[in-house]
């Protein structure tokens, strides 16, 4: 069976369209869907059937071959942003802890403090 990303779909419509990793766009209708699935977002990844219909292709007996993104992974920051984050973090990392440590002793409590929020929020964007 052909497999696919889900293009775009419109659960108030009752249709959306599919990319076939064959090439090409299928038509996706609200009849085509397993029970108990009332939507899809872009870019799931779907296996279905073709069949030719009055305008072309059309998908039949959809199966959803993966589910669709996390809240979290839709609320997670671009790659560039979290970027300049570990950018930041490394710069204090240098200038606030390093030198402490070089020296044989930890950084005063609420400097680590500052630095520890720091790394968390990196490391929970990370972890998504």
């Amino acid at each position: 069976m052909p497999t696919g990303r889900v293009k775009w779909y419109d659960a108030t419509k009752g249709f959306g369209f599919v990319t076939s990793d064959e090439g090409g766009d299928v038509f996706l209708p609200k009849t085509s869907l397993p029970s108990g699935v009332e939507d899809l977002r872009a870019g799931q990844r779907i296996e279905f059937g073709v069949m030719d219909g009055r305008k072309g292709a059309q998908a039949h007996g959809v199966k959803v071959l993966d589910a669709p993104p996390s809240v979290a992974e839709l609320r997670r920051r671009p790659a560039d942003e979290l970027h300049g984050m570990v950018e930041d973090m490394i710069k204090v990392l240098e200038a606030k802890v390093q030198p402490d440590l070089r020296r044989g002793r930890y950084p005063d409590k609420r400097t680590s403090q500052k630095v520890a929020q720091l790394v968390h929020a990196v490391a929970r964007e990370l972890e998504v």
